[in-house]
């Protein structure tokens, strides 16, 4: 099985200079002296970021990470983007789940799974009687990337060298909650930590191991839940997700 797995800006101080004492005979008024000024703040100043990069870290933290992905340019996802939109969840949580890319309103919340395919999963969840507040979530993607079409936003999926740009994220995010099971959500997320000969379909649902020990689950993302046509295949295709989480429930290290 191949595993995935996967300055400091400079702070200035602008010199306060104190103002000097004037004697009485250089005074021209004393109605016309001067307010003292505060001394100057203390003002972090972080290095432009041009395209094709990130910023780095100032450390190995996940509030850190989240910072410094803010202003990721490493690929041109950026810029129709509203804002990045980092993983959330417990630095030390025992399930990390990974989905595709944010949303629509993923991407104007600035958070994860908060959109109608966040909402199933919840869901999901939900009647396993599993806590998504334990649970680290986040994306292979930062970034939405999308289609306009009259009004609406449409998701497309990123290319691979979007997903390579994003890659580093993902496997610091990994590095930083070390979890003992990860929950890939979609084919681009499975891939993206089991490799690219990963087949979604005939593996889900079944468990994986990479080469650390840490146990990887694979299912269908929730909005191919969703994007079922028919009540019935809708039905279907929300059971087997659902089937396919219930392996959480008895994973090593108790969800």
């Amino acid at each position: 099985m191949s595993s995935g797995r996967l300055d400091r800006p400079d702070s200035k101080m602008r010199p306060y200079l104190p103002r000097t004492r004037r004697t009485l005979a250089t005074r021209k008024s004393p109605s016309k002296r001067l307010p003292s000024k505060a001394p100057a703040k203390r003002v972090r100043k972080r290095a432009a970021v041009r395209d094709g990069e990130a910023p780095e870290p100032v450390d190995d933290g996940l509030a850190a990470m989240r910072e410094a992905a803010m202003g990721c340019k490493r690929c041109p996802l950026w810029k129709p983007a509203t804002q990045t939109v980092f993983g959330e969840g417990p630095d030390d949580a025992r399930v990390l789940v990974i989905g595709e890319q944010p949303g629509d309103a993923e991407d104007l919340s600035g958070h994860p799974f908060v959109g109608p395919a966040g909402k199933l999963f919840d869901r999901a969840l939900a009647e396993l009687g599993l806590d998504r507040a334990r649970f680290y979530v986040t994306n292979a993607v930062k970034h939405f990337k999308y289609e306009v079409r009259g009004k609406v936003r449409l998701h497309r999926s990123p290319n691979g060298s979007e997903r390579a740009a994003c890659r580093i994220w993902l496997e610091r995010e990994l590095a930083a909650v070390k979890p003992d099971v990860i929950v890939c959500l979609g084919a681009i997320a499975a891939r993206s930590v089991l490799g690219s000969k990963f087949r979604l379909m005939a593996e889900r649902g079944r468990w994986q191991a990479l080469a650390d020990g840490t146990r990887v689950l694979a299912t269908v993302h929730p909005s191919f839940v969703l994007r079922q046509r028919g009540d019935e295949e809708r039905h279907a295709a929300y059971a087997q997700f659902v089937a396919d989480l219930s392996l959480l429930k008895r994973a090593r290290g108790r969800t």
